[in-house]
């Protein structure tokens, strides 16, 4: 059971992280889709709802994305998909619904890091940063690295290549957590892969454009083996790279 003594609702980043920091225990909150099912007491829970991080702003060369922004509203923003080939409406309309997408946010599926994240899988394959309090700007691979730490994300950017993009999924059941996901991207030179859930977080793998094979490390839990998910990359593979190679599917 969740639950919580204080919920204060800062209205700037600097209140918001000395809040965070004088108690390890300490939250910000999010969609808080996967906190409330936790066994946990928050003695104090930071809302970011009056710090202006829900806003999808677009300049010629970048996409600016708050943390608070709703992965429903990255799913249907007509701007952001057209930019990058549907990846975004690929990637997030099967997480298990519509309700669910209206209030998981973006900052929350980043910051949390889950191995079978389609956010982290569909960002990774783009060139893609991450704006925290304690790290400002660095890239979303270098991110995913990092040990978790009391932090707070405030912005994804997104650099417009005009490349293409594409990204695919294997669940056992619809709305189901993924057995694996994979993200894609064509560069001039070479194609940039991304394979998560592997059950592991997303990894970026990069290959020629003429010598697509790919060493992806897999591993079994519930909803697949070690084996299976082997055999699932060889077939996402092939799908995606049809897909930016503009072939049907």
């Amino acid at each position: 059971m969740l639950r919580i003594n204080t919920i204060v609702f800062p209205e700037t980043i600097d209140e918001a992280y000395t809040l965070l920091s004088k108690n390890k225990k300490n939250r910000v909150l999010g969609g808080m889709i996967w906190l409330k099912m936790e066994d946990i007491q928050i003695p104090c829970a930071i809302d970011l709802s009056k710090l202006s991080l829900d806003t999808i702003e677009e300049t010629e060369e970048e996409f600016k994305i708050g943390a608070m922004v709703t992965l429903r509203e990255m799913e249907i923003n007509e701007p952001l998909n057209k930019s990058f080939g549907n990846v975004f409406k690929d990637a997030f309309k099967d997480i298990v619904g519509v309700q669910m997408r209206n209030m998981a946010t973006l900052g929350g599926s980043i910051y949390s890091r889950f191995g079978f994240s389609d956010v982290i899988c569909a960002l990774l394959c783009l060139e893609c940063e991450v704006e925290t309090y304690k790290h400002g700007r660095i890239s979303l691979e270098e991110f995913t690295k990092l040990d978790y730490e009391q932090d707070i994300v405030e912005y994804i950017y997104i650099k417009k290549t005009g490349l293409q993009s594409a990204f695919t999924c294997v669940r056992n059941s619809s709305t189901d957590i993924c057995t694996l996901n994979a993200s894609c991207t064509k560069y001039e030179d070479h194609y940039k892969f991304c394979i998560g859930a592997r059950p592991a977080i997303a990894k970026v793998y990069n290959c020629p454009l003429d010598d697509v094979s790919l060493d992806v490390l897999c591993g079994s839990n519930m909803r697949g083996s070690k084996e299976y998910r082997e055999k699932l990359v060889e077939g996402l593979v092939t799908r995606l790279v049809r897909k930016v190679d503009g072939d049907a599917c």
